[in-house]
């Protein structure tokens, strides 16, 4: 069935075999994007947020599987061989990884890395590839970029190698990009200016956008939409203003109020929601969000909520939600 999705992902589940047991990484996720959407991928550490894409993209380590359906417009891409997968991932689908230092290769100058890429997939020759990287480097803000180009990824600063980064991501002028915490360990200056430069590359290339992040003001500044994750699941989904005005999940309720505010700035501590995230190897029977819930049901401790829709393109998985 054609729709207009350029990305969709059905019933996606990854699981890790370790010495310990089996990890359940992520489980029964769905989602779609359309061509110029910003969809926001929150939620703690180790939930599952950066494994999703790292299947989808065919990177996972080599003791993860995935299951489920992965269709890039209306081919299926989940599980291809890295030979096919190379035509689509770098070129259609790019991703912008956590840490540029450990992403670079330390080893060889930006030009070869940059102009490797185009080589590879687009059959440029050495000196057009380098003119194009030239070009890209020079878009996204990198000052002398036909100089510096020809430099090792340890001489530039951490918010010129996410430049970089998104540079590289960028060449091949992809449909869709997947941005894993780009603005981590940068300054807050440098921060507004990756996500000005994400935001405006988006305009001009109307590419659908993947933000994947633990940061909600990130998110209030750049997403259309929201998938909020918690143990390996999505727990709420909505547009921004949804969530942020009326977020149904406790969870997502625990996050927005976690978030610093001008508004409470003579408040003698900032809430925290309590306890830790769930082991994903030793999930509890029923919801896992249960520990760490004010509004725990004993319910929630045998029976795990699905993901519900309501509204208008809404969902939540909690049994607070009539119909549950």
């Amino acid at each position: 069935m054609t729709t207009n999705h350029i990305l969709t992902v059905e019933n996606l589940s990854t699981r890790f075999q370790t010495p310990d047991g089996e990890v359940e990484a992520v489980n029964n996720v769905n989602f779609h994007i359309d061509p110029g959407e910003t969809l926001g991928v929150v939620g703690e550490s180790g939930s599952g947020k950066t494994q999703i894409f790292l299947s989808l993209m065919g990177l996972l380590a080599k003791n993860g599987t995935s299951t489920g359906s992965v269709r890039y417009k209306d081919k299926e891409i989940l599980n291809l061989r890295s030979r096919d997968l190379n035509k689509i991932r770098g070129v259609s689908m790019s991703m912008i990884f956590q840490d540029p230092m450990t992403s670079l290769n330390p080893f060889l100058k930006i030009s070869r890395q940059m102009t490797e890429v185009l080589v590879e997939h687009r059959g440029m020759s050495e000196a057009d590839a380098l003119k194009r990287a030239i070009a890209m480097l020079d878009r996204v803000g990198i000052p002398g970029a036909a100089q510096r180009v020809h430099m090792y990824p340890h001489e530039f600063s951490g918010g010129m190698r996410q430049r970089v980064m998104i540079a590289m991501a960028l060449l091949c002028d992809p449909e869709v990009l997947i941005a894993d915490e780009p603005t981590t360990a940068l300054d807050v200056t440098v921060q507004a200016q990756i996500l000005d430069l994400l935001r405006d590359l988006q305009k001009d290339f109307n590419t659908a956008t993947v933000m994947i992040t633990h940061d909600l003001g990130v998110v209030a500044g750049l997403c259309d939409r929201v998938m909020v994750m918690y143990g390996g699941r999505v727990v709420e989904t909505g547009t921004v203003r949804d969530i942020f005005y009326d977020s149904h999940h406790p969870y997502t309720e625990g996050l927005l109020k976690s978030m610093p505010r001008i508004d409470r700035a003579n408040e003698d501590s900032m809430f925290a929601i309590p306890g830790q995230p769930p082991n994903l190897q030793n999930l509890p029977t029923g919801c896992a969000y249960q520990e760490r819930c004010g509004y725990v049901m004993d319910r929630c401790c045998v029976e795990r909520p699905l993901l519900k829709g309501f509204g208008d393109g809404r969902a939540s998985a909690c049994f607070r939600e009539d119909g549950q």
